[in-house]
Order: C-alpha cells, then sequence, then structure tokens
C-alpha cells in the first residue's frame, strides 16, 4: 500500500524521534477516527521544522503538516496545540488549525492542517502589524497562563501574579538563570542574578496591560498564505507585557519598517520601550545558551554587563 512504499525511518534530530510504519497506521487510524477524510493515504515526506520533526502527510484531496517528538515530550505539542486554539479564538490573528494530537505507538505527534507558506511580503507583514496589536488587545487580568507550558524545548513557568516585574522576574530570567546555574553555564549566570536585584530599578511601577502573546515571535514562526495573509504559528502564549512580543521581532529580525509602522499606528508603544527592550530579549537569549550553548552564552553575559551598567 502506499504507506509502504513511501515510509522510511526518518534519521534522528534533536528533540525528535523515529517514526515507524507501526506509528504512522496508529496515526492514520485516530485521525480516520477523529473524522479526517481527504481520500486515499499519498505518502509521508520530511519537511523543514523547528525543534521537532516535521513532515507532510499526502492524501488524495487534502495534506497534514505533522510535527513528531519522543514520547516524554508529548507535552510540548499538546502546549503548542493549545495555544494555536486559544490564538484562533480571539479572532485577531491567522494561525494553523490543529487536527488532533495525541500518541501513536513510540511517537507524540501533532497534526495541522497544511498551509502552503511563502515568505512573507511587506504588505503581509503590514497585515501582520495590525493583527498583533489586536491580538494585544486581548487582556487577562492578571500575568500568566491557566498552564504552564515550553518555549522551545525548555518549560515555561506560567503562575499568576499580579505584579509584573514580580512575575518576569520569577518566572522568566530567574527561572532561565537557575536552569544556567544547574548547568554550570558559566560566571555569567551569577552576574545575572545580580541583575534580578535591580530589576524593580527599571520596572518600578510599571504595570503593563496584560496582553495575550504570541511569545515566540521571531521571523521563522512567521509566513505568508498564497493568498497574501500572514500566518504565525510555534506559539509560547501568555499574558504579559506586548512589549515582549515586539522585542522578540527585533532580536533576529526578519520584520519590515511596515510591521513596526502599521503596529504604531494601532497602539503606539509607551514611553521607555527602548530602556526594557533589551530586557525582554535577554529572555530568549538565556533560553537559547540553555538549549544552544556557544555563542548565545557569550551574548548573554554581554547584554547582562550592559543593563548592570545603565541600571546598577
Amino acid at each position: 500500500m502506499a504507506a509502504e512504499r513511501t515510509l522510511a525511518t526518518l534519521d534522528e534530530t534533536p528533540g525528535g524521534s523515529h517514526v515507524r510504519r507501526e506509528d504512522l497506521e496508529s496515526l492514520l487510524e485516530q485521525l480516520a477516527d477523529a473524522g479526517w477524510r481527504a481520500g486515499a493515504f499519498r505518502g509521508l515526506e520530511t519537511v523543514a521544522g523547528g525543534v521537532h520533526d516535521a513532515h507532510r502527510l499526502r492524501f488524495e484531496t487534502g495534506d497534514i503538516f505533522l510535527k513528531t517528538t519522543r514520547l516524554e515530550n508529548a507535552a510540548m505539542l499538546d502546549d503548542e496545540s493549545d495555544a494555536l486554539v486559544r490564538l484562533r479564538a480571539t479572532g485577531t490573528v491567522i494561525a494553523p488549525r490543529p487536527l488532533l494530537n495525541g500518541v501513536a505507538g513510540e511517537i507524540a505527534y501533532l497534526a495541522l492542517k497544511w498551509l502552503d507558506l511563502h515568505p512573507a511580503l511587506p504588505t503581509a507583514q503590514q497585515r501582520l502589524g495590525r493583527m498583533l496589536a489586536a491580538l494585544h488587545r486581548c487582556e487577562a487580568d492578571r500575568y500568566g497562563w491557566e498552564r504552564d507550558n515550553h518555549i522551545g524545548l525548555t518549560r515555561q513557568r506560567n503562575a499568576w501574579s499580579d505584579d509584573w516585574c514580580e512575575f518576569f522576574t520569577d518566572h522568566r530570567l530567574g527561572f532561565q538563570l537557575q536552569l544556567a546555574e544547574r548547568a554550570g553555564r558559566g560566571e555569567w549566570v551569577q552576574r545575572g542574578f545580580a541583575l534580578l536585584d535591580v530589576l524593580p530599578r527599571l520596572l518600578d511601577g510599571y504595570q503593563p496591560a496584560a496582553s495575550m502573546l504570541h511569545g515566540d515571535l521571531w521571523s521563522g514562526n512567521m509566513s505568508m498564505r498564497e493568498d497574501g495573509e500572514p500566518v504565525i504559528y510555534d506559539p509560547a502564549s501568555h499574558h504579559g507585557d506586548r512589549e515582549c512580543d515586539l522585542a522578540m521581532t527585533e532580536l533576529f529580525g526578519g520584520f519590515s519598517p511596515a510591521f513596526y509602522s502599521a503596529y504604531e499606528e494601532e497602539w503606539p508603544l509607551e514611553e521607555g520601550y527602548e530602556e526594557r527592550r533589551p530586557l525582554y530579549q535577554l529572555y530568549h537569549v538565556i533560553n537559547h545558551a540553555n538549549m544552544f550553548g556557544g555563542g548565545y552564552a557569550k551574548q548573554a553575559s554581554t547584554m547582562i554587563e550592559g543593563l548592570l551598567a545603565k541600571f546598577a
């Protein structure tokens, strides 16, 4: 049958898993039981993905984007599915539709409706700027989320808090620094703990709206559909300072001036953003240092020293 002709054991990748014939057969049965009707199965192929393996399941009349990972990482895909559902429910942004997630044999998986995606043109990025501002208008009474989730491969703590400085200190920078300390990342970690002591000086009295965030909005998590509409994916959503999303877009680049101008037209940023931006970017850089090491540790050290020099 088609599955037998096209299925092969996939190479191991960080955070990924092998897909066996038995896993695929179980997955196809679960999709059928859940109501997926797209004609005969035509095959499986590996496609570009993130920290998990990614595949395209081809069917006669419609395809599926499939993420797979080891069973011990199943919660990561469950978190992603939850956030995508929540993002879509706001009616403000376009995100892939989760079809099913669960366990099939020796793999955990997340099945999404396939979208043909392309690099976002300036017109799509302009539209995304407006959409993101609308998403950020979806506010909660407190900072956090109903559940912990993941930022990349790392657990992201989301316990509710009424105080932004407390939330960011304890559940963002503090938690990442604790992970770095346990891993013996280096002397810069202790300087990071020193930075936590001066955060109240930087964030004193600052209580932004508890906006719904994408949480990991870099250019690799943003594309454009064939109709020109922007699409965002791979979220690490929670309620927090909207500036966190904007700061992440600037960390690795890839967003056009049209994106920022459109956002500003919808909801101008508050005074002091340029001072808070490196602090919010530091969270992601330390997370990358914890996941990948290498130059990210040096970058984290440089950023910490710069913040200490300015605010200590």
